[in-house]
């Protein structure tokens, strides 16, 4: 499977962006995609994610509120709609995907900056 992110950029607190991932290739079987962000000394955080069938969604406590997770089951694509962004939220973005073992498919990431 590849991951290809597309969105991001630049904006100032309290401004708007939204991300989309698009998947190829093994597009059968999700079990979730989700976005990631890295945490200083921890990996990747887990940003929000998405169930593939039922469409249920998790947020980290610093983004609910503020980000939405979608999709789009015909196109394979997940979107990531932020707003009211906060100069902490300048991350490489990432998403991934699980077959239900964990995510271990990557996309190749996208910038989001965010200036005061």
């Amino acid at each position: 499977v590849q991951l290809q992110a597309y969105g991001g950029g630049s904006v100032q607190t309290g401004g708007s962006l939204g991300l989309s991932c698009a998947a190829s290739g093994r597009t059968f079987s999700f079990y979730r995609m989700g976005w990631f962000r890295p945490a200083p000394g921890k990996g990747r955080d887990l940003v929000a994610d998405i169930t593939w069938s039922g469409g249920s969604t998790s947020y980290a406590d610093s983004v609910k509120g503020r980000f939405t997770i979608s999709k789009d089951n015909a196109q394979n694509t997940v979107y990531l709609q932020m707003s009211s962004l906060k100069p902490e939220d300048t991350a490489v973005y990432y998403c991934a995907i699980d077959y239900g073992l964990g995510y271990v498919y990557w996309g190749q990431g996208t910038q989001v900056t965010v200036s005061s």
